[in-house]
């Protein structure tokens, strides 16, 4: 069984670089495209337990900015059972984190994404 515990250094930035347009797009209340940079930092980070975790931490403040109920009992769930499937490296690739989606659907992935995850892979 493989086991994770930190993103490769190059992986990293890339997640961060979705936070940051996170926060970026969410600080101009463009909502659509702040939700969209979440789901790809989730994409990225989600075999990796803090990485994963923390995405699902922001998603769950973005869904109570939202009062969007739904999306705060989702993220509660994820919450407490994503990363220690992150850590015994069992995730479905390309799930996207919000609770419109099943949590264990895999789902396919971004070009760039998948180009991203292939050049810093596990190995």
């Amino acid at each position: 069984m493989k086991f994770n515990i930190t993103i490769p250094h190059g992986l990293k930035g890339h997640y961060l670089k979705e936070i940051e347009l996170y926060r970026s797009y969410l600080q101009k209340n463009d909502l659509t495209r702040a939700w969209h940079h979440l789901e790809r930092s989730h994409i990225l980070g989600q075999s990796y337990p803090m990485e994963h975790s923390y995405t699902h931490w922001l998603m769950l403040k973005f869904g109570f900015s939202q009062r969007n109920i739904k999306e705060v009992f989702g993220q509660v769930i994820r919450l407490l059972v994503g990363g220690w499937k992150s850590f015994i490296d069992h995730v479905p690739l390309g799930n996207t984190g919000g609770s419109n989606v099943p949590p264990l659907k895999k789902m396919e992935m971004p070009r760039d994404l998948t180009l991203i995850l292939n050049n810093h892979s596990k190995g």
